[in-house]
């Protein structure tokens, strides 16, 4: 067992992940299993580093002094030569002996092998310059920026490569040593090249959903709540006091339920692989590499429509999925559990650099339900991505629709309720909406940090179609009857709330993909060491989280159309107010993490996390 060699408080000097600088840090922690130091940067930045990464302060001092010191000399000879003199010829009086003459070589060397490293070093850290030069400089750092005052760095080196090409190519140095150059700086470059810097994949250690024993917990909860929710919905009086007998297990299993469930799955797989819409790219993984995914959610929705409206005009009963909702839900529960099985079982072949950083933790059942693996994938097939959108957002709209044709059809209307209008409409525009601004998916946590297990499987196929449908399963067997002076009060909320949730959003992606933008010059942010910004103007200068604002809004109209009669519509609003508080406790401890000293100015500045003047 080797003994660590810096101790806790130490302040030493640590390399930051994938350069060759090093900045000083303060060692924080020691884990003896993974032999990796935790060290805290001068901007709060907190990572993980190998003690190969890390040296004490005298040694790094000592080396930096003696190659500055070499450098003048260098520099200083080559100015007291003589501008009439040939370069070859030495000066008057000064015959050059035969090691002289060597040692020259030998500077010469040196000076291009120099040369050859600082250019393509500049030229990969520069991104990384520009947000942390002046930090670790001790220089004082702006706390806001604006996103036209950004300096592109190949503008400032430009001249300087120009004036180094034309002395070049007017040398007067003989091929023999412009061919020796050539063989030196092939060589360094090799050398660059060939030395991957090695990354050590983090164990998850902070784990959340209540750790092992309530993610076991939930893996059981939640489809006993997707069944409850369901089982009430169809009492005559759905009040939490008024439990649901018990249905009989060989009821709830459907062949033909099953059969269907499986249809609409590869259905939705089959338009995914269309060859139409864009290709796009994702956010950056650990490893620098960038997926690619086929932006066709809209088209596969225009297809569905169209497959639907063939079964209508052929008199398909579609109000089938209300009569038999339970078994739809129980085929597609069992379904999403087969399917968490074999993402687990295939992230134990996966790459360690392909695991997800929060589903990381060594524990099975934890590691089950958050997912394993981060962008499993068949091929150019991305599960979690595709899984996120189609089946379950697509199938909430479905399920809608049935419950509006049984509406009709139960209680003898020639037309649909107010209530299962707005409903209805109100739900087609939030889905149409994510298909629409698909891309947008992108950069949300789901892609970007959680893994695919049962906690996301279970969410899309289950959870989303059949919890989210609520307001209008119950309306079918409790008609609530609204004016048009409510009907229109309530439309307003929903518009209110659409237009803060796709306005922030908006902003915020825009940004993410192009900070440059001109149409985002009047955005302020912070910048962090991450090279990204936090945005302190528009709608994330209001509070933390303008987009769970809206969202909150519109599950509010979503459930007044139901009326007051019951709390059960009214679950998905207070299930989603406690589910974006939790998430946004999440993204507060990730961000805190990630950003450091940069997202405690951003709190201090942007004080409310979702509700202005009360949270």
């Amino acid at each position: 067992m080797p003994s660590r060699k810096f101790a806790d408080g130490e302040v030493v000097m640590g390399r930051w992940p994938g350069s060759v600088l090093y900045y000083e840090v303060q060692v924080t922690s020691y884990d003896d299993v993974a032999h990796l130091y935790t060290v805290k940067y001068k901007d709060g930045t907190e990572l993980a580093l190998k003690e190969s990464d890390i040296r004490s302060q005298s040694s790094f001092k000592h080396r930096k002094s003696q190659s500055s010191s070499s450098s003048p000399s260098r520099r200083s000879s080559s100015r007291s030569r003589s501008r009439s003199r040939s370069p070859g010829r030495p000066a008057k009086g000064k015959r050059r002996s035969a090691s002289q003459s060597r040692e020259h070589k030998d500077d010469k060397k040196k000076t291009i092998q120099e040369t050859s490293l600082a250019l393509p070093v500049l030229v990969l850290f520069a991104g990384f310059f520009e947000n942390n030069t002046k930090r670790y400089n001790g220089e004082p750092e702006s706390t806001e920026k604006n996103a036209t005052s950004c300096i592109i760095l190949e503008q400032k080196l430009k001249p300087d490569l120009e004036i180094k090409r034309v002395l070049e190519q007017y040398s007067l140095r003989s091929r023999k040593d412009d061919k020796k150059k050539e063989e030196i700086y092939s060589e360094k470059k090799t050398f660059v090249a060939v030395k991957p810097i090695e990354k050590v994949p983090a164990k998850t250690k902070d784990l959340e959903f209540g750790g092992r024993i309530g993610t076991f917990m939930l893996i059981f909860l939640l489809p006993a709540t997707v069944f409850y929710l369901l089982l009430m919905c169809k009492q005559d009086d759905p009040s939490l006091l008024n439990l649901p007998p018990l249905p009989a297990l060989e009821s709830l299993w459907d062949w033909r339920a099953f059969g269907v469930s499986l249809l609409w799955f590869f259905l939705q797989a089959a338009f995914y692989l269309l060859p139409i819409g864009k290709v796009v790219e994702g956010l950056p993984l650990s490893s620098g590499r960038k997926l690619q995914y086929r932006i066709n959610g809209f088209y596969a929705f225009i297809l569905t429509a169209a497959a639907i409206g063939v079964l209508l005009y052929f008199q398909f009963e579609l109000h089938y999925l209300y009569d038999h909702l339970m078994q739809f839900a129980v085929s597609a529960a069992a379904f999403s559990l087969a399917l968490s099985v074999y993402l687990y079982v295939r992230s134990l072949k996966a790459p360690e650099e392909e695991l997800a950083p929060g589903g990381n933790s060594g524990y099975f059942i934890y590691d089950f339900f958050t997912g394993h693996e981060l962008n499993p994938r068949i091929g150019s097939f991305d599960l979690k991505y595709f899984c996120e959108l189609r089946p379950g957002l697509i199938g909430w709209v479905v399920i809608n629709l049935a419950m509006l044709l049984a509406e009709m059809k139960i209680h003898n209307l020639s037309v649909p309720s107010l209530s299962m209008i707005l409903v209805n409409c109100f739900q087609l525009l939030y889905v149409v909406d994510a298909l629409w601004n698909e891309e947008a998916v992108l950069t949300t946590m789901d892609i970007t940090h959680d893994g695919f297990g049962f906690m996301l499987a279970f969410g899309d196929l289950v959870w989303v179609p059949f919890v989210y449908s609520l307001q209008a399963f119950y309306l079918v067997g409790h008609p609530t009857t609204i004016t048009w002076p409510v009907a229109a009060a309530i439309t307003v909320l929903n518009c209110i709330g659409y237009y803060i949730f796709r306005s922030a959003n908006s902003q915020k992606n825009n940004f993410r993909r192009n900070p440059a933008d001109p149409k985002l010059a009047n955005l302020k942010f912070i910048p962090t060491a991450t090279g990204k910004g936090l945005l302190v103007t528009g709608w994330w200068g209001f509070v933390r989280h303008p987009n769970y604002l809206g969202d909150i809004i519109m599950a509010l109209a979503w459930s007044l159309p139901c009326g007051f009669t019951h709390i059960l519509p009214y679950f998905y609003v207070i299930y989603f107010i406690c589910l974006l508080v939790h998430r946004e406790a999440r993204d507060e401890h990730h961000c805190k993490q990630k950003y450091g000293l940069a997202w405690e100015r951003y709190c201090q500045r942007v004080p409310y996390r979702i509700f202005p003047y009360i949270y």
